[in-house]
């Protein structure tokens, strides 16, 4: 004989319940959210956005990003200066230990003539040496770009020339030009190593 379990009575949802009148009124009363147990309210549901950002607060963040990105272009530039004046430095040494290279053979035959005992030699062949000398010292010079400035009969340049003196020139076309060189003066391509020296011709008005 089989055992029939009693069928379970179908679940029903509760009934709406009536709101709570005023006994004094009579009116429907709101329901109130119930308490903690220690009078306080009951805590505000913490939902995925927090308070939105004041706009001190953005202004405060967007002034730091700028601070640090200046910060980084400063210490940017910083270093491309150092590394810039490093290499500037270095180029400027080896093309001076390259012209000093260049000149070390006249240097030595110079050294060889000052060393002759002179009555070992006779006046044209010093003057000789010492001539092949300096065409060797400016052929070498020449080729690293100096110029000498040591012409007569030019307009008077303030760039390139320092003026001594004056003299009277012998016609009006010689006034303001150089009538002599007292010293010579160098240029390396456009940079002036040293002004020449020279007499200035004026023309008195004869």
């Amino acid at each position: 004989m089989t055992n029939k379990r009693p069928h379970a009575p179908p679940h029903q949802a509760n009934p709406p319940r009536a709101p709570s009148l005023d006994p004094d009124t009579g009116q429907p009363v709101q329901d109130v959210a119930p308490s903690t147990g220690d009078g306080s309210a009951p805590p505000a549901p913490h939902g995925p956005s927090a308070t939105p950002p004041t706009a001190a607060s953005v202004e405060e963040s967007g002034v730091e990003a700028w601070k640090d990105r200046h910060l980084r272009l400063a210490a940017d530039y910083d270093n491309f200066r150092k590394r810039t004046t490093k290499e500037r430095a270095e180029v400027w040494s080896r093309a001076q230990a390259d012209l000093v290279s260049r000149l070390a053979d006249a240097l030595d035959d110079l050294s060889r003539f000052a060393h002759i005992e002179p009555a070992e030699i006779d006046s044209k062949t010093l003057h000789d040496g010492v001539d092949l000398v300096e065409r060797k010292i400016w052929k070498e010079l020449e080729a690293a770009g100096v110029t000498r400035i040591d012409q007569a009969g030019v307009p008077f340049d303030p760039h390139v020339h320092e003026a001594v003196t004056t003299q009277p020139a012998a016609k009006p076309e010689q006034d303001h030009t150089v009538g002599q060189v007292v010293q010579p003066g160098y240029k390396m391509r456009d940079t002036l190593l040293r002004p020449a020296r020279v007499i200035v011709l004026t023309w008195q008005g004869q």
